[in-house]
């Protein structure tokens, strides 16, 4: 309830109750603020005047409305009809709800669909014959909408509105295309104060302090809004959001916290705003994209954080990422292009006027830091349509997207500096794009958005394989295998020619991190081949576990090559496989079940069995969960030998509704590359009726 302060004497207005409760529930703005009102715009909100007797009259009172948004002001009269035609700012008394003299006056009032996003002020005159007095009525923030036809970011789809807006718990797809390893992310648009810090991002923007009224006018496009906060995630300026932090070795974070620790945008975020707009440390492509996401669904722009798996990056603009192997198979890091096993990016909907309306819909906007552009780090939004039809020549950034996704690259092999062999494949970058299924953790393809089918064909097995005028060469894992277990890799050679052939075989692993070249050898062998005409040979090679335990990135990924060379032509041949390992699980069980009730304490026990064939030292158990615990639980164990199970038990007590996560994190001193990660979900509700448990019960099992 806004308690008037009048701007001139003579009060006639006493209060105006906001109506928050019942605003918030037509808007779909619940939860969002506990300190303003929070609106959607083109869609009317109510407003309860309260006079002072003998109260107001239509006849002797007319009533003007002022909303602000910095500078920006716009006047716009109470008017007393049921139907407002003007699409401006307006404001209305339905004529049924007022007497001739009433001290409790209903008023709606409803911005335009071309309101600019932001918190707004609003103010009452009342005039009469005396003159007028000017009141302030309160603040409130007003956001875009999904759910209005006429707003640029309208989605038609319920169950889309739901995912994409509303919801505040997301999934990330991490790993390779074989293996793909998921990490639960909460968005945390509910949690206290995060809208605001929201809005407070544009309000520290680089663009509204060069010119703050052009700023307020242009917070109406979401295109312009989408590049504003693409730029301010990332650390382009000195108060964006994020710093990144592109090392492998999670020690080299120093005070900041390393990118994999984080589990949710509400810390980030707040940490932000606390520290006086200084930017958080560190980020990378998926904290980045998660962030964005959480900023763009807290202003009311549907949003999704999307994976490719080998994405191409720094192409130069020729499309072409280049990899370079010695004739041994060894991995050189010669070429600034590289292509990352997996990268993140969002993509908003929103209509694209600036394009022409067959360009609407899913646009791609990248936080991540990589090419300056105007001297700022911003990416996008780029039309997913656009990117499939192979229109590279529209706003914004469409080459780089597009490359990104269709780049091909050609394979080197060098022998004493001189290049043997080249090859080129065309499949291998984009080729599997995902994001979170709706009301599911499994990942829905969007790769035939991106691309045409007949590009999309399933290539497994394709980089493996390789063929010349004298030979054929492939390289396959028998699965996929688990940190601790030995790996079981096959090389076949077939001989082509018509006649018997020799053969040198030479294969090595690397160790290697998601976004760089590979590092370290772990493992090489090499042999020799006699192959008759015709004659097919399989070779069964093992990795032991002892090679690569100790010496692995925190990525778990490795790139194994096999180089076969005829001895008699002196054709090289090159085939190669990336692979991520499984890491052990984590046990997480939470007493009494997954459904938990608000401000009830429960527990959980956390269990990990070492299933290595070492003594794992300094084993330190962390488990945390917004919204769930305070702070942090750890449990540390000197010595865990091999087979020995480390437990814990964890209380917690829900603060807020809805699906939550306990997060549980092990680190091992003499493993210090080695972090093993495990999410927990619980569904928080009120201790309802066992009627409406049953009905929510149903509800979740749906979804």
């Amino acid at each position: 309830m806004q308690m008037l302060t009048p701007q001139t004497a003579g009060v006639g207005l006493k209060r105006v109750n906001l109506e928050v409760k019942e605003n918030h529930m037509a808007h779909h703005t619940v939860g969002l603020s506990s300190t303003h009102l929070v609106t959607r715009r083109g869609q009317p909100f109510k407003l309860l005047l309260h006079f002072h007797d003998p109260g107001f009259s239509r006849h002797y009172e007319t009533l003007v409305f002022q909303a602000l948004l910095g500078d920006l002001a716009v006047e716009f009269p109470v008017t007393f009809l049921d139907k407002v035609t003007n699409v401006g700012w307006r404001a209305w008394i339905s004529p049924q709800e007022v007497l001739p003299r009433c001290v409790s006056v209903p008023v709606r009032v409803c911005s335009p669909v071309s309101a600019p996003v932001g918190l707004h002020e609003l103010k009452l005159i009342v005039q009469n014959s005396l003159g007028q007095q000017c009141y302030n009525a309160g603040r409130f923030i007003l956001l875009c909408n999904p759910w209005l036809k006429a707003d640029p970011v309208y989605l038609p789809d319920e169950e889309q509105r739901e995912e994409y807006v509303r919801n505040d718990a997301g999934v990330l797809y991490l790993g390779t295309p074989h293996n793909i390893t998921t990490r639960h992310w909460a968005f945390g648009q509910y949690e206290s104060e995060v809208l605001e810090v929201c809005l407070n991002l544009l309000q520290v923007s680089p663009q509204h302090v060069w010119d703050r009224r052009r700023d307020y006018l242009r917070r109406s496009d979401p295109v312009y809004i989408s590049r504003v906060i693409c730029a301010m995630i990332n650390c382009a300026d000195e108060r964006s959001v994020l710093k990144g932090s592109w090392s492998g070795d999670p020690q080299a974070s120093g005070n900041g916290v390393d990118a994999a620790d984080w589990t949710g945008s509400a810390k980030i975020l707040k940490l932000w705003d606390a520290a006086r707009f200084r930017p958080v440390c560190y980020g990378q492509c998926w904290v980045f994209a998660s962030v964005m996401c959480t900023v763009m669904r807290a202003l009311g722009i549907p949003c999704r954080v999307v994976t490719i798996f080998n994405s191409a990056h720094n192409t130069k603009g020729n499309m072409i990422v280049e990899e370079y192997y010695t004739d041994s198979g060894k991995k050189l890091d010669l070429s600034q292009n590289t292509v990352w096993n997996f990268h993140m990016w969002v993509e908003c909907w929103m209509t694209r006027p600036d394009l022409g309306s067959e360009f609407d819909g899913w646009q791609v906007l990248d936080p991540t830091p990589q090419e300056r552009r105007t001297g700022v780090f911003c990416c996008g939004p780029c039309s997913v349509k656009a990117i499939r039809m192979r229109n590279v020549n529209l706003l914004y950034d469409t080459p780089f997207i597009f490359a990104s996704v269709n780049a091909g690259v050609v394979t080197v092999v060098m022998q004493d500096g001189q290049e043997v062999s080249r090859r080129v494949e065309r499949k291998r970058v984009g080729s599997h794009i995902y994001t979170k299924r709706i009301g599911s953790d499994r990942p829905e393809s969007l790769t035939c958005n991106y691309k045409c089918v007949l590009d999309n064909l399933s290539r497994c097995g394709e980089r493996g394989h390789d063929m010349s005028r004298s030979l054929q060469a492939s390289l396959r894992l028998d699965r996929v295998h688990v940190m601790g277990e030995d790996v079981v890799l096959t090389v076949a050679v077939r001989n082509t020619s018509h006649s018997l052939r020799t053969f040198r075989e030479h294969v090595n692993a690397q160790a290697k991190v998601y976004n760089r070249g590979a590092q370290q050898t772990l493992w090489e062998t090499h042999s020799r081949l006699h192959i008759w005409p015709g004659e097919e040979v399989l070779i069964e090679h093992v990795i032991p576990h002892s090679q690569y335990e100790s010496r692995l990135t925190s990525d778990c990924l490795v790139n194994v090559a096999a180089v076969v060379v005829d001895e008699r032509t002196q054709e090289h041949m090159l085939v190669s496989e990336e692979f991520n390992f499984s890491v052990p699980n984590i046990s997480i069980q939470v007493t009494g079940g997954d459904r938990v009730v608000l401000h009830k304490e429960h527990s959980a026990e956390v269990s990990f069995t070492n299933v290595f064939s070492t003594t794992m030292t300094d084993t330190v158990l962390t488990v945390e969960g917004t919204s769930l615990i305070q702070g942090k639980h750890q449990s540390r164990l000197y010595l865990l030998q091999p087979g020995q199970v480390m437990k814990t038990k964890v209380t917690f007590i829900p603060v807020v509704l809805g699906v939550k996560a306990l997060h549980a994190k092990l680190t091992f001193r003499n493993r210090p590359a080695l972090v093993i990660r495990e999410t927990h979900k619980v569904s928080v509700s009120t201790p309802a009726s066992t009627e409406d448990n049953k009905v929510q019960y149903f509800r979740e099992k749906c979804c």
